[in-house]
Order: structure tokens, then sequence, then C-alpha cells
């Protein structure tokens, strides 16, 4: 996030006057690219286009919409492209050489834990700013380990008290209470099976104006692999070699074998059939409220088989 800002601005300082998000989740939105990066634009000489990758996963239509508009980049255009982790195919793949090729390519990973005091650390003194230890962790406790929350609350600490060190107290008459979330702390909680905190996830990405088709696309990928997986060790495969048979890199196979233990397959299954319900929902060709439904799935999900949705089965 902060490394976007930072291209953000030096574009803006350099007479990209104008900006254009487009997130990529389906074949037509390449279409809508394309039509971006092609025309002029009618106030500006220099535009900033966003393209997002939800999934990391363009597909053969982006994959060689990519490749041809990196053949031929456009002048007056600054091509920012988010994507979500790449897997060893993602990165090497033509699409990606492309970009690679003409452009300059960054992967940032999340700090861990262990190293956010000391990042917060140098954070306050960029801004003329110390605290205590104590005082650091308590900011790390209270907006949960979010680095972008983090860095918010820091430049409101700076905005509020003069240089020097501060107390624990003014940090807990300061700081916020709530943090921003990300779609990764929702998939990361409901996977632990920390509900309560899988709900104020929910409801911060609410607040926060998350577009519901990411966050459904996080969940559905995996229940989808959580239920391949349940089916094939209820079979009696091994639950290490179910989880590879379901396609589930070994980074992400911690956190799902935890859920795995607290669910039959019959329970990723109803969770498959809420997902479906949900896309529906997301697409206005059902009814409910999306984040509600949203809501009592984190829960089933994080919590045991025996709880299940309430969702009329027949709409299913």
């Amino acid at each position: 996030m902060q490394l976007g800002d930072k291209l953000r601005e030096y574009a803006r300082n350099n007479g990209y006057d104008e900006r254009q998000v487009l997130i990529a989740n389906e074949e037509a939105d390449w279409a809508v690219f394309r039509e971006a990066a092609d025309s002029m634009s009618l106030f500006a000489e220099k535009r900033i286009i966003e393209l997002r990758l939800p999934t990391g996963k363009p597909g053969r239509n982006g994959s060689e919409t990519l490749k041809q508009y990196c053949s031929n980049p456009a002048n007056d255009v600054l091509l920012i492209i988010t994507s979500a982790k790449l897997d060893r195919g993602g990165s090497n793949s033509a699409w990606f050489k492309a970009i690679d090729k003409v452009g300059v390519t960054i992967a940032v990973y999340p700090i861990e834990p262990a190293k956010l005091n000391r990042w917060l650390g140098d954070k306050l003194a960029s801004l003329s700013l110390t605290a205590t230890p104590e005082a650091v962790s308590l900011i790390t406790d209270r907006v949960e380990g979010n680095m972008l929350a983090a860095a918010q609350e820091v430049e409101r600490l700076a905005l509020l008290y003069p240089a020097g060190e501060l107390s624990v107290d003014q940090i807990l008459a300061a700081v916020a209470d709530s943090a921003r979330y990300s779609i990764g702390d929702l998939v990361q909680s409901v996977l632990a099976g920390h509900s309560a905190r899988a709900v104020r996830v929910v409801r911060g990405l609410r607040e926060e104006a998350v577009a519901p088709v990411l966050i459904l696309w996080a969940l559905s990928q995996e229940v989808r692999s959580g239920a391949r997986a349940a089916e094939a060790h209820e079979r009696g495969v091994s639950v290490d070699a179910a989880l590879k048979g379901a396609g589930v890199w070994p980074s992400r196979a911690k956190p799902l074998k935890a859920a795995m233990a607290r669910h039959s397959a019959a329970s990723w299954l109803s969770m498959l059939g809420a997902t479906a319900h949900l896309d529906r929902m997301v697409k206005g060709h059902a009814a409910g409220d999306v984040w509600d439904s949203f809501e009592s799935l984190c829960v089933q999900l994080s919590a045991n088989s025996e709880i299940s949705l309430p969702i009329d089965q027949a709409s299913l």
C-alpha cells in the first residue's frame, strides 16, 4: 500500500494527472483494459492506469492482452499492476516475463510480526517521536498487526503530540480501537478458528467498502480446497496427500489443515453450497444481505461442523 502511494505521488509530481483503476476478474474486464490503454485522455496528457489482479492469474485472454500491451506500451500511460502472490507458474509465465522486460517488478512480502515493533520504532523516529517498548507493543496490539493501520496511527500521533517520547497513556488516549483489515486477515482468522475476530474483520471490510466479489473469491478458494481434501481424506487418503491432491501449496497447507480438523466433508460441501448462493447474491440473482451471509459463512468456517448456515437449501 505504501509503495503504491509513493508511485502515485511520484507520478502526480511528473504530470500524470488522471488515474483509472481496473479490476480484472472476468474475461470481459480485459476488453475494458484494452479500451482504456488505447484511448486518449480528454483531460490529461499523462495517465495512470492501475490494473489489479485479485487472483494473480489473468487467464488466457488476459495473458495475451498483457503480452500485446508490453510489446508496444503507451508513452503517456504509467501502468501499475498489483497482484495476489504469484505461484511458480505465474512467475515463469510469458505474460509476467513480458512485464518484467519492459517495466519493473517488485515482490512485497508481509512483515513478520516479530519485526513489526522495530518497524514501528523506525516509523516513529522518522516523525521525531520515540516510545518505550511497551508503548510500541501497545500500538501493535491495538491495530492487530496491520501495517497500514499502524502507519496511519503513527502519523496521527505525530499530529496530536509534539516531538519527544510518547507514554503508554498518550497512546491509549489516541490510538483508535479499531483496525483496518485486509482480506488476508479474514482468511487467516476463519482458518484458525477465530470466529469473533472473523466477524470483526468482515464488518471492517464492509466499512472500507471492499468489493464483495474479492472477499467471496478468497473464501471460495479455501472452501473448494477444503472440500476436495476432506472428501479424499474420508476415502482413506492422508491429510497431507489430500491437501496436495487438492492443489494446496505448502504455505497454505498448515492453516487449511487446522480447519479440516474441525469439519467433515459434509460440512465443507455445505459451505461450498453457501459460497454458490453468495455468488448469486453478489451478482444480484438471489435475495438477501451479502454481508450478513459473509458473517454466517465465516462463523461456520471458523467453528465446528455442527454449526450450519441458516440458508434455504431450496435456493441452492
